[in-house]
């Protein structure tokens, strides 16, 4: 806890919203909005914030991981703590700190530019520092929980701060403890990174190894390069196309239950998930059961990725939502397995 204590405290105005559209707050572009959006600038504004803004309450980052249902009837938070601050160095590691709102690709490319491993396979991943600790994302092997030292927040309740630890925010697949026992109980106001200062390469994915050796040499620069051109490649741009990134998580199977599958489908994708278990790519079964590129009135699946939904415009959450159950449905109907939503549905 004592390497936060002289982080810096920047003086800032807060935007105060009232009524404030939410349409280009959320990467799907749903066009509904909020009773409220504040935003702070420091850890001193978010607790005046606190004391003051009743519930129902909502933390948003880029806008990147939910899915609006209606207009929401209370505050909106987001964070503008900017900043990346080393506060630890050693020739084989640094600590890093970012500030909630430091935009998580920037940070990215700032590790890359510095020569630190670690962060280079979540390249182009939207969405901010502080969502990162809390959604623990992910891409290519690598997960943002392999990397976090400590999170630090601010209370809800109190506006006390609490820095939890690594083992403290409990990261397993697309999971986190701020995401289950204590969700909407805490505020993310910094996150700390141990990134390595030696080459540490995790080029485990086929695809991803095949483009970093056209690029030639396995350095920071072309694995980040490389992950981008893999994900414009399938990830339609949300700016063009309303979307989410990927909408379901890939499901994680017994070994029996896989096997079962694989007698049907040879051909089957999977991934070693832990003892007698296996992850089975979402896309793949959706794809199987012949959704890609489909359509439910404005809403769609996506014709390159089937594990992205789109909205094609004007399509209001309850018609993602529709698409997203009857996929559901039709995998469930088919290979026995429900799958869940990475993304958070909405409903104040």
């Amino acid at each position: 806890m004592e390497r936060f204590k002289n982080l810096p405290n920047f003086a800032s105005a807060m935007t105060v919203i009232e009524n404030c559209p939410m349409k280009g707050r959320n990467t799907f572009g749903i066009d509904v909005s909020a009773d409220k959006f504040i935003e702070f600038g420091n850890e001193d504004e978010l607790r005046s914030v606190l004391a003051q803004a009743g519930t129902p309450l909502l933390t948003v980052g880029g806008g990147s991981n939910l899915l609006f249902l209606d207009d929401f009837h209370g505050t909106v938070l987001h964070s503008a703590i900017s900043g990346i601050e080393v506060l630890e160095e050693t020739d084989e590691y640094v600590m890093v700190s970012a500030g909630s709102g430091v935009v998580w690709d920037d940070f990215v490319g700032y590790c890359v530019g510095h020569g630190w491993w670690g962060a280079e396979n979540l390249t182009a991943i939207p969405g901010e520092v502080g969502a990162s600790a809390v959604q623990n994302i992910g891409a290519y092997g690598c997960e943002v929980g392999d990397i976090i030292h400590e999170v630090r927040t601010v209370s809800v309740k109190d506006g006390s701060v609490r820095v939890f630890s690594n083992e403290e925010c409990r990261y397993g697949y697309r999971y986190s403890i701020f995401k289950a026992e204590l969700k909407g109980q805490y505020i993310v106001t910094y996150v700390t990174y141990r990134l390595s200062r030696k080459a540490n390469p995790n080029l485990g994915y086929g695809a991803l190894r095949q483009s970093v050796g056209e690029s030639g040499e396995t350095t920071l620069e072309n694995i980040r390069n490389a992950v981008r051109r893999i994900r414009d490649s399938k990830l339609p741009d949300p700016k063009v196309l309303g979307n989410a990134g990927s909408f379901f998580m890939n499901p994680v199977i017994s070994q029996s239950d896989f096997e079962s599958i694989r007698r049907e489908y040879p051909e089957v994708p999977s991934y070693p998930a832990g003892e007698g278990l296996v992850k089975v790519p979402a896309g793949w079964l959706i794809e199987k059961c012949g959704w890609k590129g489909r359509a439910l009135g404005p809403a769609a699946v996506h014709d390159r990725q089937a594990l992205v939904l789109v909205n094609r415009g004007g399509a209001k959450g309850s018609d993602i939502k529709a698409l997203a159950d009857a996929v559901i449905s039709d995998v469930e109907a088919r290979f026995g397995i429900r799958l869940k939503a990475e993304v958070n549905f909405i409903l104040s």
